[in-house]
């Protein structure tokens, strides 16, 4: 089942500065293969749903080998039945409803 996943991983009691602990999960993301996305506030990833949540749990695992005692993790998921909706597709069709694109 094809689908579109956002997560946002965070180390608990890790410091103010999470970066070294996201930069490593989007070289995971990345490595992965699947298409993404990468935000302020998390990663966005499509793929089938065992690849998704693989990528997802091989983060949980490289953060805790990394010191990370406890893990907060947010995931927002969406799948269809109808047809394989992309990313790009949902983004571009947001934008050409828009009024003010400027």
């Amino acid at each position: 089942m094809h689908t579109i996943l956002s997560f946002t991983l965070v180390p608990v009691n890790s410091g103010v500065s999470l970066s070294k602990y996201i930069a490593m999960c989007v070289d995971i993301v990345s490595s992965s293969g699947l298409d993404y996305e990468t935000h302020s506030n998390g990663t966005n990833l499509e793929g089938s749903w065992d690849e998704v949540f693989s990528v997802v749990e091989t983060c949980q695992k490289k953060v805790h080998e990394m010191g990370a005692e406890r893990i907060f993790t947010t995931i927002q998921l969406g799948t269809r039945t109808d047809r394989e909706q992309r990313m790009s597709e949902k983004s571009a069709s947001v934008a050409s409803k828009r009024k003010n694109t400027s």
